[in-house]
């Protein structure tokens, strides 16, 4: 779908589930709003403090040649402790996706190294900056118990990999019972963003409501996620083809469009 086709989206009361974390659904919550859907918020993730605040200060307080902000959640924890607030003079800033170079932006951080199109650690490592890397000391900022596969594959490269550890995700204490009570009068459509929050979700809805989750359209927003979700059982799945907001809208209109005129939709991924 296009800029303008989202543009005149209408969603007619659709209820869609957000799941994000409560301090970043109201953006998306505010376009589905604006198009006239009806957001659901449900927050299936929390970003709280590091366990090792101090080995992270440590690390940021180092040298390093390149410095990869992971995620939003990266940049927000992550540039307050460094000193100064942002990365010494000389050092490249890479960006995972479009919302933490973003982020880093609005920081007046600038960004050296992002990906085009796919926004995630394959993306990144397919730059040709990335390709070699001997002797480079690189540090990778995240959140606790991020994926290996970036770290993994700058070190073959021949970087000398850190992490620092600036936040860390839980599962929020919410009562899901009334969510679960009126699921199949008011949501249409779930969204998540993360296997996180997609796990997350099926702890907190308990029994009854993860199969009511698995019958319900979900969208999600790479294959690393879809393939997830179907090993949990959930098989009405949508791709959206990025993790933004605008795209993630983008793949709600198309499905909702497509379900109206009995298509699917183009985004929907298949079971």
């Amino acid at each position: 779908m296009d800029d303008a086709a989202a543009t005149d989206c209408e969603l007619q009361g659709l209820g869609v589930l957000v799941t994000r974390a409560a301090h970043q659904a109201a953006p998306l919550c505010r376009l589905i709003g604006a198009h006239g859907g009806r957001a659901i918020p449900f927050p299936a993730l929390e970003i709280t403090g590091p366990r090792d605040r101090a080995g992270a200060l440590r690390l940021l307080a180092g040298t390093f040649d390149i410095m990869i902000f992971i995620s939003p959640n990266a940049v927000h924890r992550g540039l307050p402790l460094l000193p100064g607030g942002r990365p010494p003079a000389g050092t490249r800033v890479a960006a995972v996706g479009r919302g933490s170079a973003r982020a880093l932006a609005a920081a007046g951080v600038p960004v050296a190294l992002v990906p085009g199109g796919r926004y995630d650690s394959e993306a990144l490592l397919a730059l040709p900056a990335l390709a070699r890397l001997e002797g480079k000391r690189v540090l990778i900022v995240r959140g606790e118990g991020g994926r290996a596969l970036l770290g993994e594959t700058l070190a073959a490269r021949g970087a000398q990999v850190r992490y620092a550890e600036v936040y860390r995700r839980r599962c929020p204490r919410a009562d899901a019972a009334p969510l679960v009570a009126r699921w199949r009068q008011e949501v249409a459509l779930v969204t998540a963003t993360s296997n996180a929050i997609l796990e997350n979700l099926f702890q907190l809805l308990g029994g009854r409501g993860a199969g009511l989750l698995r019958e319900t359209p979900l969208l999600v927003v790479s294959p690393r996620m879809r393939e997830r979700a179907r090993a949990l059982g959930c098989r009405r799945l949508l791709l959206a083809r990025r993790a933004d907001d605008k795209a993630i809208l983008e793949a709600i209109c198309d499905w909702h469009a497509g379900s109206r005129a009995g298509t699917g939709g183009t985004h929907a991924g298949r079971g």
